[in-house]
């Protein structure tokens, strides 16, 4: 055992959720959810990461990290017009479909030829909203949100992956010490609430069914090629089938789907955790201890969220997930013969669009297969 191992998971574990927490919140304002529901979705996710994590990398001997699909919460966020109930519902689905893709071989062939470019496209339109609602944050608070907006540029020169939990920490003291929140709120132990499910068309179809392929083209194909470029072998199936059925039972607490992590994961499995790739499995434990911690006073975590300043939490949310823009927006145009399909899918998944009650996200993959499908039928 060495130091190198609890540190690095600790880090992981931390970045991982300090960096995205407030893309959580976003998810839960979108469809109506009540503080106590919120914090009943935090717990409910670092409850089900903490598990997966510990199981996994015991039973396979790798450092199999897992995650809550930032990618998806940034769907549900940038969705308009489900109440929480049919969002409990959608997630129940997409972690059925999870399970399914693990027990049915084909649907993870199925899924991984879903061009790159299109899949991309589809991720890039729904994460740019959060992009251009930071950039809106500067003329509400300049004297807050330009200094933290520097900061960021300067400290990811240094190490980006603690850049965006730096801003949010450091401008959550400059908004306590400035005035700009009354006060912090009394700590309290998370507790997880029930919330029933309901189904509908336009959520399985508009929420659901994305859902499942951004946590699949996004973050389990992702989470995969992290472990092979460290030279682990893994088999999918378990990893996509354990991680869809927990998203499966906790989804009646307001969780949404839990997935193999491919940031924290590379903190998790490179030579730095430990030279033996055989004993870096044992970061699996220290970060779902971690999340253990966060579950406990995950209602106390997402109660300091409620009072600090909307543009802060703006401003976290969209810097947070520059990187995943970047990185989807350049996937997305690498092949010149496929960039008109993916700036299609680009287009009409950040347009919002809303039609038959069925979310932008949905037609952008549609209009964009269609557009490849099209382009490949004039070339033969």
């Amino acid at each position: 055992m060495r130091i190198s191992i609890p540190v690095s998971a600790f880090v992981a574990a931390i970045v991982g959720f300090g960096g995205t927490l407030a893309i959580v919140i976003a998810a839960a304002v979108a469809v109506g959810a009540t503080q106590l529901q919120t914090a009943s979705w935090v717990t409910a996710l670092c409850l089900a990461m903490a598990f997966e994590t510990a199981w996994l990398s015991w039973r396979t001997k790798m450092p199999v990290i897992t995650a809550w699909s930032t990618p998806g919460v940034a769907l549900i966020a940038a969705s308009s017009g489900f109440s929480m109930n049919e969002a409990v519902g959608a997630f129940l689905i997409a972690g059925a479909l999870l399970v399914a893709t693990a027990l049915f071989r084909p649907l993870t062939t199925l899924i991984s030829r879903i061009p790159a470019s299109v899949a991309s496209g589809m991720l890039a339109g729904i994460v740019v909203t959060f992009a251009t609602e930071a950039a809106k944050t500067v003329p509400l608070d300049p004297w807050l949100i330009v200094p933290l907006i520097a900061a960021f540029f300067v400290l990811r020169l240094v190490n980006p992956a603690i850049s965006v939990l730096a801003v949010l920490i450091g401008g959550g003291a400059a908004a306590f010490l400035t005035g700009r929140v009354g006060g912090l709120p009394t700590p309290e132990i998370s507790t997880l609430t029930w919330i029933w499910p309901e189904f509908s068309a336009g959520a399985v179809v508009g929420l659901a069914v994305p859902l499942y392929l951004v946590t699949m083209a996004s973050q389990n194909l992702s989470g995969l090629a992290v472990l092979r470029a460290s030279g682990y072998e893994p088999d999918p199936a378990p990893l996509i089938g354990v991680t869809g059925l927990f998203s499966v039972l906790t989804a009646p607490f307001g969780a949404s789907t839990t997935n193999l992590a491919a940031i924290s994961a590379a903190i998790c499995t490179g030579p730095d955790v430990h030279p033996d790739p055989a004993e870096r499995w044992k970061t699996g434990p220290f970060y779902a201890l971690a999340y253990l911690i966060f579950a406990l006073f995950g209602a106390s975590l997402v109660a300091i969220f409620a009072v600090l300043p909307q543009s802060l939490i703006a401003l976290v949310a969209g810097l947070a997930l520059l990187g995943p823009l970047t990185n989807a927006l350049s996937i997305a145009l690498q092949k010149e013969n496929e960039r008109m399909a993916a700036t299609v899918t680009f287009a009409v998944t950040a347009s919002g669009l809303v039609l038959f009650g069925i979310g932008s996200a949905f037609w952008g993959l549609v209009a964009g297969l269609a557009v490849l499908a099209l382009d490949r039928f004039k070339k033969t």
